[in-house]
């Protein structure tokens, strides 16, 4: 539009001007060189602006030959990187659909095409790990690390390749690299928690978490969570490394400062409990115990609460259990820990009070066909024998408890542990264990298990995924 309207703004000045030259004649004279011209004026105008437009036209001309071979390298040079970048998206594409040879293919092209490394590098190296060059990619990795702009994703394929070699020393060092490049990247504060854990430093780890939850970058439930965990694992290494009072009151302390993160986590519990009976302060431990009773009931608590005083007879272990319970006292595990005392204590009555109280909630909550339980339907087998001393009552209850007991079981990998522990010792997870039935066992099989008395230390792979206990 702007075009046409300049073209007909071109031939109306023109035709003005014609007019006007039309209605103002005059006549030039020009005398060179012994020879004389007259002309008229618009002749003579006409003449001017001819030449003009000729010489203009010579002149661009020129301009076009000198500038030719420049244009058409410059116009090879924007086909041949076209050409580059279509190699590399489609290098990309072929790296994300696992296809490595191809990939090094178009890479190679790409490259070629460029004649930028820079932006070719990556490719090349993700290139080469599909196709099984370890050793290729990480050379390109290392020369990343030469540019600033492509450092840290140089820094993090030589920690993939770390991570996948099992080298944890190796990969923590790219971890605290990484860190020190992007130390707000929410991923590098998860991978150098993770490769903190992997190498057992607790302290390091317990710090990461400190930090990232100063900068928002982990929610407070779960930085307060791995950091109680973190603990737990810093007081089972104290009391590993021997008999010595220091470490047995740094072993306290890390203790009680995981029970003060996290009063979900029962093991910090119950370990601190025994930790203060050892040290002479059985009031205090009994105070722990209890108060984590109210909160969640679970039979290890009643397990540690028992050994705290073990003088007096069965009637007084009773009496002890009813202050245990006294601020849950009507859920399960109350009544299964009651059940278990009198049992102990020969008062029949009251322990199978208790366990039908126990199994007819578990049938009111999940049906009437609702397996009540190993433990009960062991504890009732019992009652059977010791009142009655009627062995084929006891073994129809104890054909129904040939499920396995609850116990300390890795979501990752479903060994059961027995005792629990920081690290699962079979698969390296971290806060992986549950206290809950084994699931989805084929029909008449156990669980895997590992040697509780063995403690794991070191995780040669790290699942920090966190779920309620």
């Amino acid at each position: 539009m702007r075009r046409l309207l300049l073209l007909v703004g071109l031939i109306a000045a023109g035709a003005t001007l014609a007019i006007w030259f039309a209605d103002r004649p005059g006549v030039v004279t020009v005398q060179w060189a012994g020879l004389r011209f007259d002309t008229s004026i618009g002749v003579l105008f006409a003449l001017v602006a001819i030449i003009a437009i000729g010489a203009a036209t010579l002149y661009r001309f020129w301009r076009f030959l000198r500038r030719a071979p420049r244009n058409l390298a410059t116009a090879r040079q924007a086909r041949r990187r076209r050409q580059g970048y279509r190699f590399l998206t489609q290098g990309m594409v072929a790296v994300a659909a696992g296809d490595g040879r191809e990939a090094v293919r178009l890479a190679k092209k790409a490259n070629r095409l460029l004649q930028e490394p820079l932006l070719t590098m990556l490719l090349s190296a993700q290139a080469a790990q599909l196709d099984g060059d370890e050793i290729a990619a990480q050379r390109y990795f290392e020369a990343m690390l030469d540019e600033p702009s492509m450092a840290f994703l140089g820094v993090r394929g030589l920690l993939t390749q770390a991570i996948k070699l099992g080298d944890s020393a190796h990969a923590l060092s790219l971890a605290e690299r990484a860190s020190a490049l992007r130390p707000k990247a929410k991923w590098v504060v998860e991978e150098l928690f993770n490769q903190q854990i992997a190498v057992g430093d607790w302290d390091a780890a317990a710090e990461t978490m400190v930090q990232a939850e100063r900068r928002k970058m982990v929610d407070r439930t779960i930085s307060q969570r791995r950091r109680a965990v973190l603990a737990m694992a810093q007081c089972a290494s104290r009391e590993a490394t021997g008999g010595a009072d220091k470490d047995v009151g740094a072993a306290l302390k890390c203790a009680e400062r995981g029970a003060k993160l996290d009063a979900a986590l029962t093991p910090a519990m119950t370990t601190l409990a025994r930790l203060l009976a050892a040290a002479g302060k059985q009031g205090k431990a009994v105070r722990v115990l209890e108060g984590a009773w109210r909160r969640d009931p679970h039979p290890e608590l009643a397990a540690v609460y028992e050994t705290i005083k073990l003088e007096g007879s069965s009637l007084d272990q009773v009496k002890r259990m009813q202050c245990l319970i006294a601020g849950n006292p009507n859920h399960i595990e109350s009544k299964i820990a009651l059940a278990r005392v009198t049992l102990a204590a020969d008062l029949w009555g009251e322990a199978r009070r208790h366990l039908e109280a126990v199994i007819e909630t578990v049938k009111d909550e999940a049906g009437k066909d609702a397996n009540v339980g190993a433990r009960v339907n062991r504890l009732m087998a019992d009652i059977e024998l010791a009142e009655h001393g009627d062995g084929a009552a006891a073994g129809r209850w104890l054909a129904k408890a040939s499920q396995p007991d609850e116990s300390w079981m890795c979501e990752a990998c479903g060994v059961d542990h027995g005792v629990w522990h920081a690290i699962c010792g079979h698969c390296g997870g971290f806060d992986t264990l549950r206290w809950r039935i084994p699931r989805n066992l084929p029909h008449g099989s156990l669980p895997k298990t590992v040697d509780p008395t063995v403690v794991p230390t070191v995780a040669p792979a790290v699942d920090a995924k966190l779920a309620p206990s």
